[in-house]
């Protein structure tokens, strides 16, 4: 039986490696987010995170439709809508910098 349905939770964890396993230990994986002031933990975030979707700094509901849309492990079915087709249609080539 699967089952579905709008899912937070709130774990205090110590550091951020704690934070990770927590959030990549579970069979779910539509979205997940993290709020931070730190450019290293949000990069780590959006690499190491085992979602389909992935915020820093924001809602982890809601995305443009043009962007791929799915989750992973039980939280995916099939292909992602607006898969690759979308992203040659949609996409745009952008050199970026930050320097801290």
């Amino acid at each position: 039986m699967r089952c579905f349905g709008p899912v937070a939770s709130v774990i205090k964890v110590s550091d951020l490696d704690d934070a990770m396993h927590d959030a990549n230990d579970t069979q779910i994986g539509l979205s997940a987010g993290i709020c931070t002031s730190s450019l290293r933990s949000a990069v780590r975030f959006k690499q190491e995170s085992q979602a389909g979707m992935v915020m820093v700094n924001a809602p982890t509901a809601g995305v443009d439709y043009h962007v791929p849309f799915g989750g992973t492990k039980g939280s995916s079915f099939g292909p992602r809508e607006q898969g690759g087709y979308a992203r040659d249609l949609y996409t745009t080539v952008k050199t970026a910098y930050t320097q801290t």
